[in-house]
């Protein structure tokens, strides 16, 4: 699948924030290379809800700069990262040098990323904010599916449809304001910031695809997996919404009149047989 020109301007916009997430503090790589035992805050939370990983082959699509990946082999995993941004891979590759982690990194489209990586694997993760950036879910699960081995576990936790459905300017009320379901046309961006750390990128365009999340598991039900389990949630790792607060865990909710009106997150399990 070529790159249109949505997806191109997406390329450009994480290449671009390759150099300013790398001195972020909200990636730390200063401390994951100094800690060993370091896992990343996503990995970290997702690590009881995927099981043990070790000795499983594990690949990690839309891994940017593999810290997630990286942490996943910290607890045992033999791990191969996918992203289609080189400088992101590069950095991947670096963080892996640098802190003695080992991680194979690939650059690759996610849906070319088949042809470039003709593997399977025991295990496909993807993390959270990966599916926005995919204009097709059919084909995105046909992926996935395609990369697991007999048996194996395919496991995501994503922003969920409805939050990214919701007016984020709004700082009082739940307002719907994006599509909810997969739509031909993108959502416009023009933010030439990031969500992590300050700086700016040159290349400020983006387009983004919601999918709904019953088109999400009718897709890799068709693909041939089976859901085994679905979870939603109440909290993020970021500031979603301007009316939430932080807790003391580090995770980010709705005002408490307002925390169980709306999803805010979900994670999916599937196997293929």
């Amino acid at each position: 699948m070529p790159l249109d020109e949505h997806r191109r301007a997406n390329r450009d916009n994480w290449d671009d924030r390759v150099p300013i997430h790398w001195d972020s503090p909200v990636y730390d790589v200063a401390g994951f290379v100094a800690d060993p035992a370091r896992l990343s805050e996503e990995v970290a939370f997702d690590a009881p809800l995927l099981g043990d990983v070790s000795g499983k082959r594990l690949l990690h699509l839309q891994c940017h700069m593999g810290r997630d990946t990286l942490s996943w082999a910290r607890l045992g995993a033999e791990v191969t990262g996918v992203d289609f941004s080189a400088p992101a891979i590069a950095a991947a590759r670096r963080l892996s040098a640098a802190s003695g982690t080992p991680g194979r990194f690939v650059v690759a489209e996610l849906y070319d990323s088949p042809r470039m990586l003709p593997e399977a694997f025991d295990i496909v993760y993807t993390g959270v904010g990966a599916l926005n950036w995919l204009p097709d879910i059919r084909r995105w699960a046909e992926v996935v599916a395609g990369f697991l081995a007999p048996g194996g576990l395919f496991y995501i936790r994503e922003g969920h449809p409805m939050l990214w459905s919701l007016d984020w300017r709004d700082d009082a009320a739940l307002v719907v304001r994006y599509p909810y379901f997969e739509t031909a046309e993108p959502i416009v961006d023009d933010d030439p910031g990031t969500y992590a750390g300050p700086g700016t990128v040159t290349h400020a365009r983006t387009y983004e695809w919601n999918h709904g999340l019953g088109e999400v598991v009718t897709a890799l039900v068709d693909a041939g997996l089976q859901i085994t389990g679905l979870r939603e949630f109440r909290e993020l790792e970021w500031q979603g919404l301007p009316q939430m607060t932080q807790g003391e865990d580090g995770r980010w909710r709705l005002p408490q009149e307002q925390r169980d009106l709306v999803p805010l997150m979900y994670s999916l399990w599937a196997r293929r047989p």
